[in-house]
């Protein structure tokens, strides 16, 4: 395991820091601080903070490193992480090969044991001050010439009230809200309303930070709302990356078998963590609903872990339902690595993607678009905005269990060829290519 690249008297800063209560007392802005393109050299430093192991993160820091050692960018990336990431992505800090200017460096121990959890509203915002409080420490320690934040969205707090690096920074907004309205088919209620107006606000004096270079944004429809503010920091699209590996096509037929999959049956796939905000309960509910004629027809495949908590009322379901229907539920109970991902896809028919009111963008909208399979998708916010606009299968109200059931009954009785568009399909998933991930931000904040 690589151990915290710490040494001397910082690095009985950071521990004393770790041991005690965040100050959450703020550095008084430097009105003379200008974002700036940072032209990379031998001498430059670039440091990526991100504490967070599981999600799309550990994905997007093995994009960018490996983007780095392919490239052979000039100067030093420095990627601040945890030390749970460590012994979990193995895979990842492998991505640097032998290159010394790319260093993993883990937060002490120490460090990591006092972050409060994300568990309430009241810690989270402990927890965005402490964190902040870490990236000034390193960005000062590493002398990083410019910062990379990934999930930009749970740091604004401190920004907002005036905090600062001695660096410029960017970093990636996966959740704003407040231009849903102006999406077809949004329906909205007075707590997003709230939510809204939260956001708008925050944003406003986040913005306004003179240090902030870049806000990438993987909502290409929020770009142009951001231009009411009326700031410096330059708003660039983003593609949600996805890492397409090439499989045989004898790889996908043995998957097939290997699965038991019936042949008369059309695979409906319902693929990743298999919790609540997946919709899997609606899903389940509204396969009870369907036709004997339509559940002869129907395999349905879902492929991931389920919440431990979850998992009994979820078996005892799939039970019932296998009892009193002559439908093929199939279930997958493990994390599937990335490069073994995608022959589950193109496997299957139709892409289900039920999620219950979803905010942000899914990876599941471009592994179906690469497979050109339709999907069955939340008409909710972004995910159901890039369904319609890029015709990548059907958007329904996922939180209704009749509609699912209207649209998985449709489906059936329809040849999946006829749903979607197959070029815009290929256009969509192409533009969400790793490459191009890494192309964006490399090509914005370290040129030379």
């Amino acid at each position: 395991m690589l151990a915290p690249d710490v040494k001397g008297q910082e690095s009985q800063e950071f521990a004393e820091l770790g041991a005690s209560q965040p100050d959450v007392s703020l550095i008084p802005q430097d009105p003379n601080l200008k974002p700036q393109r940072i032209v990379s050299s031998s001498t430059a430093r670039l440091m990526l903070f991100e504490l967070s192991v599981g999600g799309h993160y550990p994905g997007y820091i093995q994009h960018l490193v490996r983007h780095w050692r392919e490239r052979q960018l000039s100067g030093h990336l420095d990627v601040i992480v945890s030390p749970q990431f460590l012994e979990q992505h193995g895979d990842v800090v492998e991505e640097a090969g032998d290159r010394s200017e790319i260093r993993f460096r883990a937060i002490a121990p120490q460090e990591d044991a006092a972050l409060s959890s994300r568990s309430s509203g009241r810690t989270r915002a402990i927890r965005s001050f402490q964190e902040w409080q870490l990236i000034r420490q390193y960005a000062t320690l590493l002398k990083a010439d410019h910062c990379l934040i990934p999930y930009f969205d749970t740091r604004q707090l401190p920004l907002a009230l005036g905090a600062t690096l001695p660096c410029s920074f960017s970093g990636i907004y996966f959740r704003p809200t407040f231009h849903y309205p102006t999406f077809e088919e949004y329906v909205g209620s007075s707590k997003d309303w709230i939510q809204r107006s939260r956001e708008k606000f925050l944003l406003g004096r986040v913005l306004a930070n003179p240090q902030l270079q870049t806000l990438f944004c993987l909502d290409p429809f929020v770009l142009k709302h951001l231009d009411q503010f009326h700031t410096s920091t330059k708003a660039v699209y983003l593609p949600d990356p996805v890492q397409i590996y090439s499989h045989s096509p004898e790889i996908t037929a043995h998957l097939k078998v290997e699965l038991g999959i019936e042949a008369h049956r059309k695979v409906f796939l319902l693929f990743g963590a298999l919790d609540g905000r997946k919709g899997i309960q609606q899903l389940l509910t509204a396969t009870a609903t369907l036709s004997p004629e339509n559940c002869q027809k129907l395999c349905l495949l879902l492929v991931g872990p389920i919440d431990p908590q979850e998992k009994p009322s979820i078996d005892s379901q799939i039970a019932e339902i296998q009892r009193s229907r002559p439908v093929q539920i199939l279930h997958v109970n493990r994390f599937v690595i990335d490069r073994e991902i995608q022959p589950y896809f193109q496997l299957s028919d139709v892409i289900l993607a039920p999620y219950q009111r979803h905010v942000g963008m899914s990876a599941i909208l471009v592994r179906a678009a690469a497979a050109q399979k339709p999907v069955l998708s939340s008409n909710y916010g972004l995910m159901g905005e890039m369904t319609r606009r890029h015709q990548l299968g059907l958007a329904i109200d996922s939180t209704d269990p009749q509609a699912i059931a209207d649209g998985i009954s449709f489906l059936l009785q329809t040849s999946s060829a006829q749903v979607g568009d197959r070029s815009k399909m290929q256009a969509f998933a192409a533009q969400n290519s790793a490459q191009r991930f890494a192309d964006v931000i490399f090509e914005t904040i370290w040129t030379g």
